[in-house]
């Protein structure tokens, strides 16, 4: 398994770029948002800027400790906890963000725990923003449209839209995909 604390620690973290993904659409609607994956909170933390009520869950206690800080510095209040997304207790946020979870999840194992949990912490009508390395960066790994099709339609995902993307990290730009789809009434 990946040491996600050493890599916060020693800076290896290519998806750490001091702010949120540019592909993000953070004009949300509703005011309880989840941020799965947050690592040190950037997008979390330009969420409740805006003036949501941000929760934010990273498996690394050093990202979490780190943004926590943050918050503190801004004088946001964002409720930063450290746990792993595909064992969380459902809840009814308004939208959801995955800033590479469900990628990771793909190429180490969990992610069918995460796809059933989604649509518990999910309230009809949330929006979830899914953002991913796509197969096609030549990596070996990363998500496909197909999967992303499948994993985000019916009966509990509707509207589902899948844009190419480039995800920005710090070893470069890399091809992604942008899912963005609504929870049903179901």
């Amino acid at each position: 398994m990946t040491d996600y604390d050493a890599m916060y620690r020693d800076g290896t973290a290519p998806w750490e770029i001091g702010r949120p993904q540019a592909a993000f659409d953070l004009d949300v609607s509703g005011p309880r948002v989840l941020d799965l994956g947050c690592g040190t909170g950037e997008l979390a933390l330009e969420l409740a800027r805006r003036g949501h009520r941000v929760t934010g869950v990273d498996i690394s206690a050093v990202a979490i400790e780190r943004a926590r800080a943050k918050a503190t510095t801004d004088g946001l209040a964002v409720d930063f906890r450290i746990g792993d997304a595909t064992t969380l207790e459902p809840g009814e946020f308004d939208a959801l963000f995955d800033s590479g979870l469900l990628h990771n999840l793909h190429r180490h194992g969990g992610a069918e725990d995460y796809l059933a949990l989604l649509p518990r912490l999910a309230a009809p009508g949330a929006v979830l923003q899914v953002l991913g390395i796509s197969a096609s960066s030549g990596e070996g790994w990363g998500l496909t449209e197909d999967y992303l099709r499948a994993a985000f339609t019916g009966p509990h995902w509707n509207d589902t839209r899948i844009d190419v993307i480039e995800v920005t990290a710090t070893i470069g730009a890399l091809p992604g995909l942008l899912t963005r789809t609504v929870r049903t009434g179901a």
